[in-house]
């Protein structure tokens, strides 16, 4: 544990995830080019991207009950090889129907990486480093997001749809052959014999996993955590984001840069977060309240900005964002708290449906508005001035979530008291009285 070798088979894993963010976040630069290509609506522009993240948050627990039954590993390869698959058949779409297929399978091939290297990396890792080294995967994945902004857009614009998404899919595949060669479920000491990995003996027993892990008020308070941190910048960085800046007159170049701003400010931020939830595991929570917070403030300042905003308060907006990613990162940190690591895929299946599941509702509906708004006034449908009135939806949705989280801390509390005896205090009495047990046993 925390060897030379774990940090090889992360280190590989998280390429693996890199390379699904490639994919994930290639629609997000390329959305106005699909547009052209396909000659589609914004409405059906938004199902290109709704449907891939409509499969990804739909997989979520299947994916983790499969990951208590079999392990990472096999779901790491699994998932890369759809990723080759699904962009290779975007690559050679000559109609959108084709292209809609395979995006299902990028958004399948994606729905395993992540939780799966998640999964990995309690069988490598211990002690005070995990909350850093969860939060360090989430922030390397986002390199992929840089690449799709950058190299692969660069590529599209230059070499045309078809090689831009064959490169995808080519790099896709150099990393199903590295995990092949180095991606392992562990751990592996150095003696001969190994050590058995916490997974359920029958498929009925990680279902039964599962329902204990989705019954656990910290797996839920987790789910909610991420729905409200994660969803407004994956709405932005996926598909909104470079269409809206370009209605308020922005070049393709300084699009992508806006989107590279949100991956570098997670870099700076994720670390910190890390050591704050390592530090500080008893505030969690309003951790994650304060990013939300944060994004709702600056996406008010945005959308009532007479005119279009300034190119600063912008930078505010993706700084926010930036932050949201990793805070998204502390739901994955209530499950490893409050499930045993026999259920923590089935745990962090459940989590990671949140973000996704606002970001794919959050999408439709802007695009539906996009349409509806510039056909009652009669303007291009990526004027900024409708972007104002659908990005409002926003506010509902993750308003929503914030209600829910507040409620699943307090059964989350409830149930902490319930089994350390405790009949009155606040969350910090029950975790205190909980860790005390823990080091005594």
């Amino acid at each position: 544990m925390n060897s030379r070798r774990a940090f090889l088979v992360w280190g590989v894993a998280v390429l693996a995830y890199v390379l699904a963010v490639v994919q994930r976040s290639s629609l997000g630069v390329s959305g106005v080019d699909a547009q052209d290509r396909f000659a589609v609506s914004a409405a059906v522009l938004s199902t290109l991207a709704v449907v891939q993240i409509a499969v990804y948050a739909g997989l979520q627990i299947p994916v983790g009950i499969a990951l208590d039954r079999v392990g990472p590993r096999k779901l790491v390869l699994l998932g890369a090889a759809l990723l080759v698959v699904g962009q290779a058949v975007v690559a050679f779409s000559p109609t959108i129907g084709p292209a809609i297929a395979g995006r299902v399978l990028v958004g399948a091939g994606d729905a395993m990486t992540f939780i799966s290297v998640i999964r990995l990396v309690p069988m490598w890792f211990s002690g005070r480093i995990l909350p850093q080294i969860s939060q360090w995967t989430g922030n390397l994945g986002q390199v992929g997001q840089i690449l799709s902004a950058f190299p692969f857009a660069v590529l599209l614009h230059t070499a045309g749809w078809t090689p831009a998404f064959g490169v995808a899919a080519a790099a896709s595949l150099v990393g199903l052959l590295l995990a092949v060669a180095f991606v392992r479920n562990g751990p592996v000491p150095v003696r001969t014999d190994t050590i058995p990995l916490p997974l359920p003996h029958s498929w009925r027993g990680a279902f039964h996993t599962f329902g204990h892990a989705l019954r656990r008020p910290g797996t839920q308070l987790g789910f909610w955590s991420h729905y409200v941190t994660q969803s407004s910048g994956t709405v932005f960085s996926l598909l909104w984001g470079v269409p809206m800046l370009r209605g308020l007159g922005y070049t393709p170049s300084e699009a992508a840069g806006f989107l590279t701003v949100i991956v570098v400010t997670g870099f700076v931020a994720g670390p910190v977060l890390g050591v704050l939830c390592a530090r500080f595991p008893l505030r969690r929570s309003n951790l994650v309240l304060g990013i939300v917070l944060a994004l709702g403030v600056v996406w008010t300042a945005v959308l009532l900005w007479p005119g279009h905003p300034p190119t600063w308060l912008l930078v505010l907006l993706v700084l926010a964002m930036g932050v949201g990613g990793p805070g998204s990162l502390v739901g994955f940190d209530f499950a490893r708290s409050f499930n045993p690591v026999g259920s923590l895929g089935s745990a962090n299946g459940v989590v990671n449906v949140g973000g996704f599941l606002a970001a794919f509702v959050m999408m439709f509906l802007i695009g539906t508005l996009l349409d509806v708004v510039s056909g009652a006034t009669g303007r291009t449908v990526f004027d900024w001035e409708n972007f104002r009135v659908a990005l409002t939806v926003q506010y509902v949705v993750v308003g929503l979530g914030v209600v829910m989280l507040l409620l699943a801390r307090r059964r989350t509390r409830r149930d902490m008291h319930a089994q350390d005896g405790i009949r009155v205090g606040p969350l910090w009495v029950a975790l205190v009285a909980r860790l005390r047990k823990k080091a005594v046993q």
